[in-house]
């Protein structure tokens, strides 16, 4: 972005960028009037079954949207989105998988097995045809991952062209955290794929997504429309027309490729567990059939912005952005159908709002402006954040930093953070400062094989080389009476995507959620008033790869 900027040392960043402003100044006073009962408040408005679980073009999600822009109306935040306007109206495509007309099979030694939909099977929508069909042979290239800087490369003698790839979700453990994360990206695997000449992309489940995400999950999920974003010229976002046909197959399915391949399905995951896949050519092939129905919509997201007070600092942004879709109605569980969406992401976009709030009682105002942005789309694949970092309501170049909020597991007493993404930039010293003042630590990530940093909104920002952070509740707990692992572990596996995410879920804290929001609230004000912008880590992966020379 700046390349002259990355060869200032990290004496000027931490004595000059990221000096922390003392005690008892306009922040503190700023962040005193983040109030516990205003944060649920809006949660619980937001996740009231009225607004139907919010679900991205929904009535529902239009409530969340406009609800969000009077709030911040009311707080005299000026608009920042389409004509004046505090909307950013995002056309979409959402596309339907035709079961009935949708088959798969796979042929090894002249005997066929066919597939079931939703059954042994789930095929992605095809956003660009109605109609689509492909029998080519089969390669297994292990992860799918071709990382050169890693010296990684799945597909190293392997001739994929004009063969349908099979794969292994996730990157090998060694990767650090981040770039695992990346590489684990279906986008990231699915462009490695077509500069390899793939035809097909078929991922087969293995013990490790199953418990990440499970198949039936997945066939529930399914219910609703697949959605891509479409630019100026009506094209889908992160389409590859060479791929004719993406799938999944169930964990049965997939022990049966491995077998009729020549393989132990056990020895196969054990590897993939341990980052020490192989890749090898097979005797089979798939013959896949996807039928689409689409249909065109619009879904927005919400912009305001507070000017800076600096003239010379003001046509700068610090961009705080949360969610505000959720899941919408689905499956019922214990008799509710509504996926209320209360910790995911009612907190965040309760949490954005207080932060503007609190930004507004600052006099004078930051130094330079602030970018508040409630995004559509996340659960579609961050997709009104990905709409919104390509097309953004302000020049691109003038957002200098991204902080996201998601899903605040307000659930114990907070004595940590995690900051998915900070240490790439000079963001890292702002984060540590901001951590130290509110006598918080920062802690690493604790999941890798969760790939956090990939799965929320800021990630869209760093694809358009601006550093960005995603922060979360870290795990430490001074009392042995509280573990907050074992929470988590609970929560994400009987509440997390299904109607129980409500206000009437137990434990909420809203002592830990106003520290939390103080945190964000802090990195935000840091960077707004540092003399420099924040810039990419020298020889940084996502640096190099993304910033604008």
């Amino acid at each position: 972005m700046f390349p002259q900027m990355r060869r200032l040392g990290f004496v000027l960043f931490l004595v000059v960028a990221w000096s922390t402003p003392a005690a008892n100044d306009a922040a503190d006073r700023a962040m005193a009037t983040i109030r516990p009962e205003a944060i649920r408040a809006d949660m619980r408005f937001l996740s009231d079954s009225l607004l139907e679980g919010r679900r991205t073009g929904t009535r529902g999600h239009e409530i969340a949207a406009k609800f969000m822009a009077a709030q911040f109306e009311a707080m005299g935040l000026d608009p920042a989105g389409d004509k004046g306007t505090y909307f950013q109206s995002v056309p979409f495509r959402g596309s339907h998988v035709d079961a009935s007309q949708t088959t798969m099979s796979w042929t090894a030694g002249g005997k066929e097995e066919v597939l079931a939909d939703k059954r042994d099977f789930l095929a992605s929508s095809d956003p660009g045809r109605a109609d689509v069909s492909v029998e080519a042979p089969v390669v297994f290239v292990g992860y799918g991952i071709t990382a050169p800087e890693l010296h990684h490369d799945d597909y190293a003698g392997i001739d994929a062209k004009g063969k349908i790839v099979a794969l292994i979700y996730g990157a090998p453990p060694q990767f650090d955290s981040s770039l695992r994360a990346h590489y684990s990206s279906g986008i990231t695997k699915r462009e490695i794929a077509v500069a390899h000449g793939a035809v097909g992309y078929v991922t087969m489940n293995d013990p490790n997504l199953e418990r990440l995400y499970s198949f039936q999950h997945r066939v529930n999920d399914s219910a609703a429309p697949d959605l891509n974003w479409l630019d100026p010229q009506g094209r889908p976002n992160d389409y590859h027309p060479e791929l004719r046909a993406i799938a999944i197959t169930n964990l049965p399915e997939s022990r049966k490729f491995f077998e009729a391949a020549g393989h132990s399905p056990d020895d196969i995951f054990a590897a993939a567990k341990a980052g020490k896949l192989a890749s090898f050519e097979t005797k089979l092939t798939f013959k896949i059939h996807v039928a689409t129905k689409s249909e065109d919509m619009h879904s927005p997201n919400v912009a305001a912005k507070l000017t800076g007070s600096d003239p010379a600092l003001r046509g700068e942004y610090v961009v705080f952005t949360a969610h505000s879709d959720h899941m919408g109605i689905g499956v019922p569980v214990q008799g509710d159908s509504v996926y209320h969406g209360a910790l995911d992401n009612a907190s965040g976009s309760a949490e954005l709002l207080a932060i503007a709030r609190a930004m507004v009682t600052l006099n004078p105002r930051p130094r330079r402006s602030i970018l508040f942005v409630s995004v559509t789309g996340e659960e579609e694949g961050l997709l009104g954040a990905d709409y919104f970092a390509h097309y953004p309501t302000v020049p691109k170049s003038a957002m200098v930093a991204d902080v996201n909020m998601d899903e605040d597991l307000m659930l114990w007493p907070l004595e940590d953070v995690v900051a998915y993404g900070a240490e790439h930039s000079s963001l890292g010293h702002v984060v540590q400062d901001a951590a130290e003042r509110l006598h918080l630590t920062v802690s690493p990530d604790p999941e890798p094989e969760q790939v956090i940093f990939i799965r929320s909104d800021q990630y869209a920002f760093v694809k358009q080389g601006i550093p960005a952070f995603l922060s979360d509740a870290g795990d430490k707990s001074d009392n042995p009476a509280i573990q907050p692992e074992k929470i988590e572990e609970h929560w994400k596996s009987t509440i997390y995507h299904s109607p129980q995410d409500s206000m009437e879920q137990p434990g909420l804290d809203f002592g830990a959620a106003v520290k939390f929001t103080q945190f964000n609230f802090l990195c935000g004000y840091l960077v707004a008033q540092a003399q420099v912008r924040p810039v990419w880590n020298a020889h940084d992966f996502f640096g190099d790869r993304y910033s604008k020379k």
